[in-house]
């Protein structure tokens, strides 16, 4: 008989198995990385712009015993077309000083790339504002990947506390609940939205929309999750282990959180996992719309606002730089879900603790 592994070891035994899976965690680990040091990695600030350089292409970096770009020189103002001027050649410079701003807390001024002043770099091209298409992907990236994490915070948070208390008492209590979920169930989703649109002062700062945008997905989306963890805790609240618990003299909470709700685990990771998405695209829907996230503060829903009109699609393409992200994101974690719902099969952790 083979010596027995714990559930850790027999989860990430099965979870490599899947290559998909490691390379959406790893594409995650990236992105989140990156947002959070965002002020190192971005050449220029969220705000900053040159109304000079607006819809500049993407530079290319040449290479001649260290990596440069040449400046854009503007050549046709009506279709808004730049070249290359290989006499205003600058060479990128690594761990630069710059703006300031504070890192973790911790004050500071160095870059990770940049050029000379006065001209520029501009790797993914800028808008049509002039500002770097780069930095506000970075800047921008804070808020469309927090808003999935926070919401699920909050909406599994309050539809694991009362789908867990509905399965548990039953009787009339879970009666009433769960006709107040069919009512939340019921909302109409886009008909609220165009509804706050209308309701929201144009002047509101971001950060309170940001927390708005949050407590709607949120509260739109505990409710389908109570009802699944409703009927989760109905079947378990009878096995034996909790009966025993009763007998014991635990009282109820302690017999939620110490017996019932740590066996619907895997499935809320994996519930979790899969459902980040989709609060990721609702702030991308929200600010798309007008109703989330406003100018100058990025997101990457209100950058693709610029991305509306055909003209500016055929002819400035890397507008939808912000798009390619979101797919990004959402493929990697709907990898990560796939992944990890495999992984925390109870049949495999019982045959992995069994062998």
């Amino acid at each position: 008989m083979g010596t027995a592994r714990s559930p850790w070891q027999i989860f990430w035994r099965e979870f490599r198995k899947s290559p998909t899976a490691l390379l959406g965690a790893a594409v995650l680990l990236l992105l989140y990385g990156a947002a959070i040091v965002a002020d190192f990695l971005a050449p220029y600030g969220m705000v900053e712009q040159n109304r000079e350089l607006n819809f500049v292409p993407p530079q290319r970096v040449h290479w001649d015993g260290g990596p440069y770009v040449n400046a854009p020189r503007l050549v046709d103002p009506a279709r808004i077309r730049y070249v290359e001027d290989p006499a205003r050649r600058s060479r990128v410079r690594f761990f630069v000083s710059g703006r300031p701003y504070h890192l973790l807390g911790i004050p500071a001024n160095v870059h990770l790339f940049g050029v000379d002043a006065p001209n520029e770099i501009h790797l993914l091209g800028t808008d049509q504002f002039g500002r770097d298409i780069l930095s506000r992907l970075l800047f921008g990236a804070r808020i469309s990947l927090s808003v999935g994490l926070v919401g699920i915070a909050i909406s599994f948070t309050i539809g694991i506390l009362i789908g867990g208390l509905s399965g548990y008492f039953g009787g009339w209590i879970d009666e009433g609940v769960m006709r107040v979920t069919e009512v939340f169930l019921s909302i109409p989703v886009l008909y609220l939205i165009v509804a706050l649109a209308g309701v929201l002062p144009p002047e509101m700062p971001s950060d309170r929309k940001y927390l708005l945008i949050i407590v709607i997905l949120s509260f739109i989306g505990w409710a389908s999750l109570a009802r699944i963890v409703r009927g989760m805790v109905l079947s378990l609240r009878e096995f034996e282990y909790v009966t025993a618990a009763r007998a014991l003299g635990a009282g109820t909470f302690r017999v939620l959180v110490r017996h019932i709700l740590p066996n619907t685990l895997s499935f809320l990771i994996v519930a979790a996992t899969v459902s980040v998405p989709g609060y990721i695209l609702g702030e991308v829907f929200l600010s798309f719309l007008g109703v989330g996230i406003q100018e100058p503060v990025a997101s990457w829903g209100n950058m693709l606002t610029a991305a509306q009109s055909v003209r500016v699609l055929l002819s400035f393409p890397w507008i939808l730089a912000p798009g390619y992200l979101i797919f990004a994101t959402v493929l990697a974690y709907n990898f990560l879900g796939d992944g990890l719902s495999d992984a925390l099969n109870p049949r495999k952790i019982q045959g992995g603790k069994s062998g």
